[in-house]
């Protein structure tokens, strides 16, 4: 599957949670306050449920302010840093096979790790729409969480099978290593945006 483009980047994490506060009709003067203590040590302890809870607050805190103490919007902002990360990977990899040095096992490895990405990028850019829903007044909070969860653990299963693609010896040790880098750091931010979000089942918003 071709790679949606998108407009959700880490950079971008303060329109998505405007878009959605505003759009649920709370005020927007609750986000123009500081990133303060309060609003860290929440991150902090929302990312300690998280499988890799020190990149979970690294780059994620650096958005306290835009977050504040709000579980949906730290599940976007870990959403949106997934995304960005798997677009960037997919990018990466394109790039390294467009050099041509690869023999063809190489190439095809690489081609089809490219195209499951291409996959992960969809099912996280769906995920963070689906998130919208989660403001509305006349929502099915269950449903709406069951769907994100189910593209999320897609996506990941997706960055899982991009890793199967370079488990062959055979394979250069260096291009190997190069892909193995780019598809674990999306893994890893896939993985905290999905126990952020299940979290939100046990503490609904």
């Amino acid at each position: 599957m071709k790679a949606a483009h998108s407009c959700f980047r880490p950079s971008a994490i303060v329109t998505v949670a405007m878009f959605l506060v505003c759009h649920a009709g709370t005020s927007t003067a609750a986000m123009a306050g500081a990133g303060g203590k309060d609003n860290m040590e929440f991150i902090r302890a929302a990312c300690g449920t998280t499988s890799y809870p020190r990149l979970c607050f690294e780059t994620l805190s650096t958005h306290a302010r835009t977050i504040q103490r709000d579980p949906v919007i730290l599940a976007i902002a870990a959403l949106s840093v997934s995304l960005e990360s798997a677009r960037g990977a997919s990018a990466a990899m394109t790039k390294i096979a467009a050099q041509g040095l690869m023999k063809p096992r190489e190439s095809a490895a690489v081609k089809d790790c490219v195209e499951t990405m291409g996959d992960s990028v969809e099912e996280l850019r769906r995920s963070i729409k689906e998130m919208a829903h989660l403001r509305r007044p006349d929502r099915d909070l269950a449903f709406h969480i069951s769907n994100i969860q189910t593209w999320v653990s897609a996506a990941l299963t997706d960055e899982k099978t991009c890793m199967e693609s370079f488990a062959d010896n055979s394979l250069n040790g260096r291009i190997k290593d190069a892909m193995r880098i780019h598809v674990v750091n999306v893994a890893q931010r896939t993985s905290n945006a999905l126990a952020l979000i299940s979290a939100l089942i046990s503490s609904p918003p």
